[in-house]
């Protein structure tokens, strides 16, 4: 024993620096509390008067600080010491992909910044997207949707990047695959789900169905192919009209891309220099025909000639992004209209009575998933720069599973309208006299 107290004596000495012969063990053990804390951790009233570790890096007030926390093993049971801390990068820039041109000298830039707020914000929304979809696929396939059904998985970045270019203020009009724009636009995802279900607490009470959802400055879905795009230029000689500095965003699919109608839009849009960004999303199949079977030309965005153009990575919410910044400021300065088009991808068929498998492979579906998935993309670019953890992205998954879940349960549980409430919303104003047989106070009854 007493060896082994001289052995503690002589390793406490060299740690302190003080002679064994000068102090006992005892006392030895007390100068060695100033360097070493054989006790738990001290309690807020006491931590005061205790040295303080240094303080870390600067934080921004919008990344949080994740805090690691180890059992010490010299502490008594369930004591917790600090061992590390992280902090994370509050703006980063990004390389993105070079637009091809049209009757442009100069283009979107190939760099684009974004801060830690706007990645978590774009990923919960296009998660949201994805999620709310995929829901939808499910209450179709379980007969709860009826009718036409068509899904946006994978063009998220599409509408996430346009969004996050322009104003609310500013206007949009799409074709029939308009769920995700819908939400965007500030409808909530309980809204778009009880309209998809036909309760009475959808967006438009149950009587649109999927193709017909309208928000402020949102004019909705449109089931005819291309007819939304001389609306959107409609939209966009009131705006110029009413002198607003307003435009419009107005989407259309390749498969509508050799409408007719659309190339008259084109031209009215030009003679007058309308704000009017034409958005062409080419997700690479008009239903089930691919784009080099229905196009002579499949360089969509030099399809308005003498409108001038640009060709999108539509996987790449960033590059959407800056192009439609590009895009929206061309037209607020008056020089008239822009094309656009994103190319992009849907996992799903053309609508949910399509398999999507007939006339493209399993496995090119999976390649797309698997290299250029929109989400997938914007969460490992914040991942690599440090702008947020796994922990952070897998508590948003949660989140919004759950959000969807809850809509979808109300979805399922709202009742639906009332038969006479298909006489409601008709008309404006009050008509004081019966059109083409249909009043607003005609009063239905169901004869089943």
């Amino acid at each position: 024993m007493k060896t082994m107290l001289a052995l503690i004596s002589n390793v406490l000495c060299r740690i302190t620096g003080k002679n064994a012969a000068a102090q006992t063990v005892s006392e030895l053990l007390i100068d060695l509390s100033e360097y070493v804390s054989l006790t738990s951790p001290v309690t807020p009233a006491m931590a005061t008067t205790q040295r303080q570790p240094p303080k870390p890096p600067p934080v921004s007030t919008s990344a949080p600080q994740l805090v690691s926390v180890q059992a010490d093993p010299l502490a008594s049971p369930g004591a917790k010491v600090v061992i590390s801390s992280r902090s994370f990068t509050s703006q980063a820039t990004f390389d993105i992909k070079k637009c091809e041109l049209h009757h442009l000298e100069e283009g979107p830039p190939d760099k684009a910044e974004m801060t830690r707020e706007q990645g978590l914000q774009y990923y919960h929304s296009m998660q949201t997207m994805r999620r709310m979809e995929l829901k939808a696929d499910q209450l179709y396939k379980q007969k709860i949707i009826r009718g036409f059904c068509h899904l946006y998985d994978g063009q998220e970045a599409c509408a996430m990047g346009i969004e996050g270019a322009i104003n609310p203020t500013d206007h949009l009009i799409t074709a029939y695959r308009a769920h995700a724009y819908t939400y965007t636009r500030g409808v909530s995802v309980k809204q778009i789900l009880a309209e998809l279900t036909g309760r009475k607490g959808g967006i438009a009470k149950g009587k649109g169905g999927s193709m017909h959802m309208y928000a402020p400055n949102f004019y909705g879905g449109n089931g005819i192919v291309g007819a939304q795009v001389p609306l959107g230029a409609g939209i966009a000689l009131a705006c110029q009209y009413q002198g607003n500095n307003q435009v419009c965003v107005t989407l259309y699919g390749d498969g509508a891309a050799n409408q007719g109608q659309i190339f008259e839009a084109f031209n009215m849009a030009a003679l007058w220099k309308l704000p009017c960004i034409f958005v062409c999303e080419n997700n690479k199949y008009g239903m089930g025909t691919s784009v080099e079977r229905a196009s002579a030309s499949t360089d969509y965005y030099k399809r308005g000639d003498y409108v001038p153009g640009i060709r999108v990575d539509g996987m790449d919410v960033l590059c959407v992004r800056e192009a439609t910044k590009f895009a929206a400021d061309h037209c607020r300065a008056g020089k008239g209209p822009i094309l656009m088009e994103l190319q992009t991808y849907r996992y799903h068929g053309h609508s949910m009575s399509d398999p999507g498998v007939s006339y493209r492979t399993r496995e090119e579906i999976q390649e797309v998933r698997s290299k250029s998935d929109p989400i997938s993309m914007l969460k490992e670019r914040m991942l690599s720069n440090n702008m947020a953890s796994p922990e952070e992205f897998k508590e948003i998954d949660v989140e919004i599973r759950k959000h969807i879940d809850e809509a979808a349960l109300f979805a399922t549980s709202d009742p639906e309208p009332p038969l006479g409430e298909l006489c409601n919303h008709i008309f404006a104003n009050d008509v004081p006299i019966d059109v083409r047989g249909v009043n607003p106070w005609t009063i239905l009854k169901s004869s089943s």
